[in-house]
């Protein structure tokens, strides 16, 4: 009897314990208050947006190198990526066939010019008519003609560079037969002071450029393009400016595209024959209202931000997005300029939140979004 009243006092005071912590647990949430994130306030502000286009670049003058008489090649004079001036040689082919050619024409010229020598006299006696010195005449030009073509194939033996540039990849080397038919050219010089990039856009987009561009005709509007960027393939936007000179103005049946052609400066070389790259088209938007990317969220495709209204609560707003650069979305719908929005620690909201807003400078929190994968 003993042993049953000390196990109930036992469990009595068990249960005091367990009520008295959960009452704890009830009241330590409602203690809690809403916690504090940072805001800043909406503003309108200058920015500029990007529309890329992948691009691939060329030398403003690739020259194919040819021979333009069969031989083997004697020597190669230069070496891939040397620069090289016009008229250098570049190419040396065996002569020794067409040497031997040129001294058998050098013989047919001295025996037609003994033939006119024999015939002037007796033209000029009467002895025989003119026509036969007009033909030894006619033959000894035919030989000089000959020996003159061989002494040029002979000349053209040397193959030199038709243009100042940089060579590019030599597949022939000593030994090689070659000649005017060959399918792969010697080599190929390019200059690369300047450089083309060409692009092509899309009907929809190259409607909106032009309409966005100053002037009636396509050749004003053309001169009055903004200048371009280049994102080379490394990621490292390249330091010069380029311009575009030239639009087809046709859009292409097969691929839906208009092809444009840019030109940069290329002072360092830095760029070359086959780089590829994106083209950035600048589009200026002035006192547009802006967003921080990082102070956004998506959800089922559509971009959304918090707002904070005067009960200090987190709202959801759907957002109108116009465009975007690196760092921010230019809004046209969903917000305006002294709105006040939630910018960090949004992973942690949900609609109708309470929070403590703290006020920070939106210029402090507007930082380009680094891409997680180059």
């Amino acid at each position: 009897m003993r042993r049953t009243i000390i196990n109930l006092s036992f469990l009595a005071g068990i249960t005091v314990i367990l009520l008295a912590s959960c009452k704890q647990n009830q009241q330590g949430p409602q203690q809690q208050g809403p916690l504090p994130f940072e805001v800043a306030t909406v503003p309108n502000k200058n920015v500029t947006a990007y529309t890329t286009y992948p691009t691939t670049i060329e030398g403003i003058i690739n020259s194919e190198v040819r021979a333009k008489v069969s031989g083997y090649i004697q020597e190669v004079l230069v070496d891939e990526g040397q620069k090289v001036r016009k008229g250098q040689p570049l190419f040396k082919l065996e002569t020794q066939s067409l040497s031997q050619d040129a001294e058998a024409a050098k013989s047919r010229i001295r025996v037609a010019q003994v033939e006119v020598d024999k015939l002037k006299p007796l033209v000029e006696k009467k002895i025989i008519s003119e026509v036969q010195l007009e033909t030894a005449q006619a033959n000894l030009a035919q030989a000089k003609s000959n020996y003159n073509s061989i002494v040029a194939n002979i000349g053209y033996a040397t193959v030199a560079s038709p243009i100042d540039g940089y060579v590019g990849a030599i597949p022939f080397r000593e030994g090689s037969l070659v000649s005017a038919t060959n399918a792969v050219p010697l080599t190929t010089v390019t200059s690369i002071d300047k450089v083309f990039a060409y692009f092509s856009m899309n009907e929809r987009d190259y409607l909106n450029f032009l309409q966005r561009a100053e002037g009636k005709t396509l050749q004003e509007k053309i001169k009055n393009f903004p200048r371009v960027a280049l994102v080379m393939a490394n990621g490292q936007t390249y330091e010069q400016q380029g311009t575009i000179e030239t639009v087809t103005g046709q859009i292409n049946a097969n691929t839906g595209t208009v092809s444009f052609r840019a030109v940069f400066d290329n002072p360092n070389t830095l760029l070359t024959n086959g780089n590829s790259g994106t083209i950035m088209i600048p589009k200026t938007y002035e006192n547009a209202v802006v967003v921080p990317q990082a102070a956004t969220y998506e959800q089922q495709g559509q971009t959304y931000v918090y707002t904070v209204g005067e009960d200090n609560t987190a709202k959801s707003t759907l957002l109108g997005i116009a465009d975007e650069n690196r760092t921010f979305y230019i809004v046209d719908s969903g917000l305006k300029a002294g709105d006040l929005i939630v910018v960090s620690g949004i992973d942690k909201l949900r609609n109708g939140t309470p929070i403590q807003p703290q006020k920070v400078a939106f210029d402090s929190i507007a930082k380009p979004i680094k891409p997680l994968f180059q």
